[in-house]
């Protein structure tokens, strides 16, 4: 029985700060990559990741999109739109943070390891620079950056997606799930 290193767990902050703050519900993560196996049985990882990456890719345009909206609202666009960008960019990271969280687990990595810290933080720094990168359309275009926010969060999708199956199924890349059972 392999059993982890209860050192090598999430710290209760960190987990409690994604739990809070990014609404990450690992149960549901662990019930998405359960369907996604029992769909696909005879698909390798890397398949069932490209799947996930592939459905997520129009999530994550339609969420960079949709958060410049409000700047179409006369007078008040700039603010609104301002208020749009930050619940935006929240749910963008956090459909991106299941994204490879769900790969790491399509891996057999443990996402209760402390070593999934380091890679969720990237995930949340990656998102905030794909979603503020189309502000500065603005100064080109009033409605520029509506396109513009739908392709970078759709890239940055992809982005993470491939950068987390090179790195789970690369064997150095932290914890696997601890067996349990007899």
């Amino acid at each position: 029985m392999n059993i982890q290193d209860p050192a090598s767990r999430q710290s209760i902050l960190a987990d409690r700060f994604f739990y809070f703050f990014l609404s990450l519900r690992k149960e549901r993560i662990r019930a998405v990559v359960k369907a996604v196996n029992a769909s696909y049985p005879d698909e390798t990882s890397e398949q069932k990741a490209r799947r996930l990456i592939d459905a997520q890719m129009p999530l994550s345009f339609l969420g960079g999109s949709l958060m410049h909206l409000p700047r179409l609202v006369p007078f008040l666009g700039q603010a609104f739109e301002f208020l749009g960008l930050l619940g935006g960019a929240s749910v963008l990271t956090r459909m991106h943070l299941y994204l490879i969280l769900e790969i790491a687990l399509l891996y057999g990595k443990d996402i209760d390891d402390e070593a999934r810290v380091p890679e969720m933080l990237s995930v949340v720094a990656a998102t905030g620079l794909a979603a503020g990168v189309s502000l500065f359309a603005g100064a080109a275009n009033a409605l520029l950056p509506i396109p513009v926010g739908g392709i970078t969060t759709s890239v940055a999708a992809r982005m993470i997606g491939e950068e987390a199956i090179r790195l789970y199924s690369s064997p150095e890349a932290g914890s696997e799930i601890p067996e349990t059972g007899s």
